[in-house]
């Protein structure tokens, strides 16, 4: 946006932000179209991404991340939404969500054992929360890892799980208990390599989002070392889950802001290019009006979103507010979006022009994470 300057966006941000968008474009950006076809991006982007220090930015450098801060977190996912690739890269996932929790809930053996090789690629992870009957309800869990002698023995299926397909360690959320439901969920990390029980089902057809893969998971007496429960204790899953949740909303809200400023960008530069009835889609004056309401909102969206990663920062954030974000940013992303298509006219509807994927890969934003449905519950219970 000319004239505005992102209150966050140290000189190191902006140095991190360039090397992600020139890696970004160059590695992946090439690659996106055979990654759609196969359902999956390739493995090894996951090595070539750690060797760019990508990986784990806001780790700290004695686990082997870069030592950064959310801020950092924000620029590449900024830039993986701009480069075309988005969430197609299950970074947010791995670096945002998974990585934080081992940091701030692992033991130091833990953390010494899993987020150096998070960093470098050598390990792929995923989290294990949706269950075929459970979504958003977390306390209504079924799968368990019950102690059995020195062990404990994982049972269950869980769905719809990012990077399930690759994955190296998948951080279940089970019940250790029968108490109550706040009291008896810990997170239990499965390493995937030779782990008898474990399977991956089917690599799950989406509506967008296709380079991502997204898979069942399975667990039958799969058995877990106990030093894979996340921190050493059990009961402690539900509380870390709602205290890490306001990061993974705000890193959603980051995607969708940057979604449509891309969109403004690409429909502006169309309808300049364009022309019907000898003048230019852009000099139409429906095309203006619609065009300079998508633009305020786009600014409205980067406003709020830039003070809540400073409040972020600041270690400020709250639950409510962070669902504030992401009910809003992902409302206005699919409308936009939408709006932003529709001024392509027939081209629009092509999957040769991104703002066709744009649209589709848009839809899941209001889904995951917990669906806007529920984050205006969340933020009811402030009135």
């Amino acid at each position: 946006m000319s004239g505005y300057t992102i209150p966050w966006e140290s000189e190191d941000v902006a140095i991190a932000r360039d090397s992600a968008r020139r890696f970004f474009e160059q590695e992946f950006a090439p690659k996106l179209d055979g990654w759609i076809r196969a359902g999956k991006i390739d493995r090894d982007a996951w090595n070539k991404a750690g060797e760019a220090g990508l990986n784990c930015p806001s780790i700290p450098e004695e686990y082997g991340g870069a030592g950064g801060s959310f801020a950092h977190e924000a620029a590449i996912i900024e830039e993986l939404e701009k480069s075309g690739v988005g969430i197609n890269f299950g970074h947010v996932v791995h670096s945002t969500i998974n990585a934080h929790y081992v940091l701030a809930y692992g033991t130091e053996d833990q953390k010494r054992r899993w987020l150096p090789k998070m960093a470098s690629g050598e390990m792929v992870t995923a989290i294990a929360m949706t269950e075929p009957g459970t979504g958003s309800d977390l306390q209504g869990v079924r799968t368990t890892a019950r102690k059995d002698g020195n062990q404990y023995v994982v049972n269950g299926a869980k769905t719809f799980i990012t990077n399930g397909q690759h994955a190296d360690m998948v951080i279940v959320v089970a019940k250790t208990g029968d108490g109550k439901p706040s009291e008896n969920i810990s997170l239990i990390a499965v390493e995937t390599e030779g782990a008898e029980g474990f399977r991956r089902g089917r690599n799950l057809e989406k509506m967008g989002c296709k380079g991502s893969d997204t898979s069942e998971l399975f667990f039958d007496d799969v058995r877990v070392p106990p030093e894979n429960i996340l921190g050493g204790e059990e009961g402690r899953g539900f509380v870390q889950l709602m205290q890490q949740l306001p990061q993974e909303r705000l890193g959603i809200a980051v995607a969708a802001v940057a979604a449509i400023e891309r969109a403004v960008d690409l429909t502006v530069d169309y309808v300049k290019e364009r022309k019907a009835f000898g003048q230019r889609i852009l000099d139409f004056q429906n095309t203006k009006f619609v065009l300079a309401e998508c633009k305020t909102e786009a600014h409205i969206a980067r406003v709020f979103l830039d003070n809540l990663i400073m409040r972020h920062l600041d270690g400020g954030l709250d639950t409510a507010t962070a669902s504030m974000a992401k009910w809003w940013t992902t409302e206005k992303q699919n409308e936009i979006i939408d709006r932003c298509l529709q001024l392509f006219g027939g081209f629009g509807y092509m999957n040769e022009y991104p703002i066709s994927r744009m649209y589709t890969d848009a839809r899941v934003q209001k889904i995951y994470g917990g669906t806007n449905e529920i984050m205006k519950e969340l933020i009811s219970r402030t009135l």
